[in-house]
Formats: structure tokens, sequence, C-alpha cells
């Protein structure tokens, strides 16, 4: 056991070296309070997904019993390929939202319980939790409407995550295929023609730094059933910039 004192004293200096950044730390964590601000607890709570959230496989991995997604529209964020990854190891850069007052983008929104929204919270641990003001929420539904009194969470970039795609941090083709395939799941489920094009359209920073890594790009429908279909979607809106990605660890 080590004397009080001397645990007293390396607790301390262990804390001190937390809290000083250096070269080596990937960002800063923000506080808890702010970054993930406690929900009121007599409300229903709606988490708005965007990008691997919009996906029924990729969200209920996270919440198995949350509520179905419905198709919204939400006004006052950005998506964009600017939450850039952990810069240990082989990374990525991911979706992610800024607040804006011109922005917009097609998304899905679903109920949840506390335990869920925590565990999104850990989840979406580089993001923070931020407030979707009720009026900035349309449901894609005709006839359907979140309770009124519920509160919307959407994961927004911090600061300090938030750069643009580049070689060390490229698009990957499997986080993209992800995304529209849970784009296509509401269209084809819900009968929105065009919304799996809207994400594309409504989403910034599309960039060259961009890998394809899929398991067998010569027959990507063995791993990814829509692959056919989101290629189309892509080539369609982005033209020469998609038809120039390389295969992972290609020239």
């Amino acid at each position: 056991m080590f004397p009080r004192a001397l645990l007293a004293v390396l607790t301390a200096l262990f804390l001190a070296a937390c809290a000083t950044p250096g070269a080596d730390t990937p960002r800063a964590v923000p506080a808890t309070a702010a970054c993930h601000p406690a929900p009121e607890a007599s409300r229903p709570q709606l988490i708005v997904g965007y990008g691997s959230l919009m996906e029924d496989a990729s969200r209920e991995r996270t919440s198995p019993r949350a509520g179905p997604a419905h198709p919204v529209e939400v006004e006052g964020f950005r998506r964009g390929w600017f939450a850039r990854g952990s810069p240990v190891g082989f990374s990525t850069t991911y979706l992610g939202v800024v607040e804006d007052p011109h922005g917009r983008l097609n998304a899905v929104a679903y109920s949840v319980d506390a335990a869920e929204l925590a565990a999104t919270d850990a989840r979406e641990a580089s993001y923070c939790r931020a407030r979707v003001p009720p009026a900035a929420l349309a449901p894609r539904e005709p006839g359907f409407a979140f309770p009124a009194d519920a509160e919307a969470w959407i994961y927004v970039g911090t600061p300090e995550s938030i750069a643009p795609p580049d070689a060390r941090f490229p698009i990957v083709q499997s986080y993209v295929d992800v995304f529209l395939s849970g784009c296509l799941e509401q269209e084809e489920r819900h009968g929105i023609p065009g919304f799996a094009d809207e994400c594309v359209a409504t989403t910034s920073d599309w960039s060259a730094s961009w890998v394809n890594d899929r398991i067998f790009p010569r027959r990507p429908f063995v791993h990814q059933p829509r692959a056919h279909r989101i290629d189309a979607l892509l080539a369609a809106r982005l033209g020469a910039l998609f038809s120039g990605i390389r295969i992972e660890g290609g020239s």
C-alpha cells in the first residue's frame, strides 16, 4: 500500500498532467454539464440522427429499444464532413453538424429513454449534445407529429475537432455507406422520392481526400447490398469527385 501522503501527491501530479494539453492530446474533453445538458425527466426525449444514426442496424446497436426513426427536416444546422476522428492509429473524418442560421438538412428523429440517451452520449463522445428548438424540427410524414412537450437533441461538433478531410483524415466509403444506407431506408420505408439524394445535397465538404475501404470492392454488393444505388447517387450528384476516389491502400 502507498503511504497516504505519497498517494495524494501522485494523484495531484496525475490530475495536473491531464489538465495540461500537450502536442499529443487529441482534443479537449468538454465539461459534461455544458456538453451533455441534463434532460428534463418529465419530458419525452428525442434524438435527431443525421449520420450513422440514420441506419437502423447502426442505431439499434446503441438504442435497441428506441422508438422507430421518423424522417425529418431540421433548420438551423449544417451537416458536413468536418468531424475529425482521433489522431491515434488510422483515422477518418466523420459527419458533423454545426449551428448555422441558414442551414438545413434531412435526418431522422426517434424517441429514447434516459438510459438510451446516456448510451448515445457515450457513443458520440467526441460531440456535444445540443437542443433543437421545436420550431426547427419538421416531420416528413404526412399527419405525423412528435409530442408537443418533447425535448429534441442533436450531436454537434466541438470547435477543436472541426477540420476538413485530408490525406491523414479522409472520408471513408464504409462510413458513407452506413449514412446513405440509412437515407435509402427512409426513402423506401416512407415513400419519399429523392430523400437519399437530399442527404448528399445537404452535406457539405465532400472532398477528394476520400478512400474506398469497402470489403470486396470488385463485388461490393457482397458487403453492402445497396452499393449500386449508393454509388449511383454519389456519381450523379458529385460526378468527377466521386469517380476519382481510390481503393484503400492503392495509388
